[in-house]
C-alpha cells in the first residue's frame, strides 16, 4: 500500500464524512470491477486512502487497464486514481 504524503492533513475531508468512507469507496470500486466483463477475471487490488483509489494487479492488456481506472473513476465520492496496475509478460493473462 502506498502511504499518502500527509494522512493527517486532507483539505478535501468534512467532519460530516464517515470515518470509514475509505472501506465503503474501496468497496464500491472493487464491485464495480467484479461486475464489469472487462475486469472481473483479473487480479486487480483495491485500497483507498483519502478518496484517492489505487488500482494494483496484473491484468491481460491495456484496455482492461484502462477500463478499470475509468470504472474507478465512476464512482461517486472517488477524488483521485493512481492507476499502477501492470501488464502480464506476452503471451500469458488470456485464457
Amino acid at each position: 500500500m502506498m502511504p499518502w504524503p500527509y494522512p493527517d492533513h486532507n483539505p478535501f475531508h468534512r467532519d460530516d464524512q464517515p470515518l470509514d468512507g475509505d472501506l465503503r469507496l474501496a468497496a464500491l470500486v472493487a464491485q464495480r470491477l467484479s461486475i464489469d466483463w472487462t475486469t472481473r477475471r483479473q487480479q486487480i487490488s483495491v485500497s483507498v486512502q483519502n478518496r484517492v483509489v489505487i488500482l494494483t494487479g496484473m491484468v491481460a492488456d491495456q484496455e482492461t487497464r484502462r477500463a478499470a481506472a475509468e470504472l474507478a473513476w465512476d464512482v461517486p465520492g472517488v477524488f483521485d486514481v493512481c492507476n499502477a496496475m501492470r501488464l502480464f509478460p506476452r503471451g500469458r493473462g488470456r485464457r
